[in-house]
């Protein structure tokens, strides 16, 4: 295990550490949207009549093909250039900040709110690309229903959103975005930082892909149950637009809430729970494995 330093560290090496963090996240990223997609559909999917994931991904790809799973990758790809370094560079920042010379451990409820605060700041600065990608991943929907899309690419969904709602549209569904993100990386980061070292001071596993895969297992487990409610109230907020009365369906998070427990159940709130871990558990893996390798080869200390 790396010793923790309480020194502020290179100005080099941070710029490292989120060049190498911007290629893991886009691996990961790329390799597991598919699944993204299928999750967010089965969350847009507001019936009770109940609908598996393998039955979403067979109609994308029944009726779009292969590239209809790849829908509103660049906005995702975009997105993670700019949330996944804030975050995991934030978070060893701001790590560093409770380090003293008497002691160099942190304990895991100031783990889980350093996570959430480095969470909540990276996804306030990546919402946008947010909004375009799951506005583009819904469109895919409409395509499949005999509608015609929103939106042509990514620069048509960002000029039309801003010419319709005004610059501030870019960041509709933030709250409910910022509400995920605190929760997602509250379990993300702070569990995997405490689960790895875990595993290796109790000597399961060295600091090696063994220790990163069991890390990022019960990371991906931990921040997919407690921010699967959020999920799916920031899913359905971002995608919704005003209607032709002027009205949205949703007039907050709180609203989205209750709309959704009242007219489609209590468990309504996990939809694409297992879509979202089993994206989640990949991406991880990847990123984490990858990440972690990455700065082993350029020299610096593992995270």
């Amino acid at each position: 295990m790396a010793p923790q330093q309480a020194e502020p560290e290179p100005r080099s090496r941070a710029t490292n550490k989120i060049a190498l963090a911007s290629l893991s996240a886009m691996v990961a990223e790329t390799s597991t949207f598919p699944i993204d997609i299928t999750k967010t559909r089965l969350q847009l999917h507001a019936t009770t009549r109940p609908i598996s994931a393998f039955q979403v991904a067979a109609g994308i790809l029944r009726q779009q093909g292969v590239p209809g799973l790849y829908k509103g990758l660049s906005p995702a790809i975009i997105r993670h250039l700019l949330y996944t370094p804030i975050r995991t560079v934030g978070y060893e920042q701001l790590r560093h900040a409770f380090v003293s010379p008497e002691n160099h451990s942190v304990s895991l409820p100031t783990k889980a709110l350093i996570g959430g605060i480095s969470g909540v700041i990276a996804q306030v600065v990546a919402s946008p690309a947010d909004l375009i990608k799951v506005r583009m991943q819904a469109d895919g929907r409409m395509v499949s229903q005999g509608l015609e899309p929103r939106y042509t690419g990514s620069v048509d969904a960002l000029n039309k959103i801003i010419k319709t709602d005004g610059f501030k549209g870019l960041w509709r569904g933030v709250f409910p975005n910022i509400q995920r993100a605190f929760l997602v990386n509250m379990g993300e980061l702070a569990c995997y930082d405490h689960a790895k070292h875990l595993v290796i001071r109790n000597r399961i596993a060295d600091d090696n892909i063994c220790a990163h895969t069991l890390a990022s297992i019960m990371s991906g487990l931990t921040a997919t149950t407690i921010s699967c409610p959020a999920d799916v109230v920031k899913t359905r907020m971002m995608n919704q637009v005003v209607d032709e009365e002027g009205k949205l369906k949703y007039r907050s998070s709180y609203d989205c809430l209750m709309k959704t427990v009242r007219f489609e159940g209590f468990r309504a709130l996990w939809k694409g729970f297992f879509p979202t871990w089993a994206r989640l558990g990949p991406w991880q893996f990847v990123f984490w494995v990858s990440y972690e390798k990455l700065r082993l080869i350029a020299g610096l200390p593992t995270f």
